[in-house]
């Protein structure tokens, strides 16, 4: 299986050497200078994972980072900052190079999947305020689906760019967070199969300027404080500054940029998977600092989920849960599949309506498959 895939990244590699013509460049503004409280977050450098030595030193690291800020870095990760400059100019061209009606055109055709165009003003934020975020959702199975025109030429560097993400990636990080329980390194590798029924995708977003009044009503927040739907979120570092995770001690800090970095977070799922060992990070992004307002955001992502038919039940035969305890969301046998989940996850994101929290100030929440979910403001 793995030597499979090995040959088939080896075929497409090819086309980011730059054979296809450049996109027009996105050209970055500089980082903020502002003097802001950042989280203190751990570098793993994924080089060291190629020996069995190295694998269990970064596992325990991961385990810190995890357990403690559940958001980590990592760097030497294979891509050159060339290529990756190269995808975040392939990421701008899916909005500033594609028209209103061919992205209606391509715009996603179902409620439940996060697929092709989500438009502007989708989501609430508060009350009758809506977000300014546009993205573009890509399936790591890139051909399953058209793209618009701009974008054909590159179809072939975004699927390296996902198969990248999932065997070079996110797959090496599954290892450590086995490791970490004690398990066999494949256990979570085999529940994150690239050919099997699954959502696992490339996300491209651009995060837009608001209004001076909407700022005040949401209190500058762009996205409201929560947990990401799935397992791993890659997140390709990028210099302006908006996320924030809610640390140990009940502040939010900023996520400092680090060029051509990733930002590695867990989601529902892992908590679901690891029997609470790792749980899923409570983040938001709010406006940019001072010298970065007005500037729009682009961001690029890969966003892992297990596969469909997996049901989310703990690895209870882990050492370490036997010996810490296992956080149960659910009961086991209620517990949802991987397409139950994100199948209602995704329905009620941004439209559901939220009830205050009767023990957290600042908190709504709402049950989805059972499950309590919480949204931070």
């Amino acid at each position: 299986m793995a030597s499979t895939a090995a040959r088939r990244l080896s075929q497409i590699l090819p086309y980011l050497s730059g054979t296809t013509p450049p996109p027009p460049p996105y050209v970055a503004p500089p980082p903020t200078k502002e003097k802001l409280d950042y989280a203190d977050l751990a570098i793993i450098d994924l080089s060291q994972a190629k020996t069995a030595a190295g694998r269990a030193a970064l596992a325990a690291k991961v385990v810190r980072a995890m357990t403690t800020h559940g958001f980590f870095y990592v760097v030497n990760h294979g891509y050159t900052q060339e290529q990756t400059a190269r995808v975040f100019s392939i990421a701008n061209l899916t909005f500033d190079g594609v028209g209103d009606a061919e992205k209606k055109a391509y715009a996603g055709q179902s409620g439940a999947v996060y697929e092709g165009y989500k438009p502007r003003q989708t989501w609430r934020i508060d009350d009758d305020v809506h977000d300014q975020i546009e993205h573009y959702n890509i399936n790591r199975d890139v051909r399953r689906r058209e793209h618009p025109a701009v974008l054909r030429p590159y179809v072939p560097e975004i699927e390296a760019f996902a198969r990248h993400n999932h065997f070079n990636i996110l797959h090496p990080i599954l290892r450590l967070l086995a490791l970490g329980l004690e398990l066999p390194e494949e256990t979570l590798v085999s529940q994150y199969s690239f050919d099997a029924a699954g959502e696992s995708s490339v996300r491209f977003m651009k995060y837009y300027p608001r209004s001076q009044e909407e700022e005040l009503r949401t209190r500058q927040v762009w996205l409201k404080g929560h947990t990401d739907i799935g397992s791993v979120t890659i997140l390709w570092s990028q210099p302006i500054s908006g996320l924030q995770i809610l640390s140990p001690d009940g502040k939010w800090r900023w996520v400092r940029h680090i060029d051509n970095a990733l930002v590695i977070n867990a989601g529902d799922v892992l908590t679901f998977l690891c029997g609470g060992f790792y749980p899923a990070t409570r983040h938001r992004v709010i406006q940019p600092p001072a010298d970065q307002v007005g500037r729009a955001r682009v961001g690029v992502f890969y966003f892992s989920m297990a596969n469909d038919d997996v049901r989310l039940v703990p690895h209870e035969e882990s050492p370490v849960l036997q010996r810490v305890g296992i956080h149960h969301v659910c009961k086991n046998e209620d517990a949802p599949t991987m397409e139950q989940w994100r199948r209602d996850r995704t329905t009620a994101y941004g439209s559901s309506q939220l009830v205050p929290s009767k023990q957290e100030k600042n908190v709504e929440e709402e049950v989805i498959s059972g499950v309590l979910v919480k949204h931070y403001n």
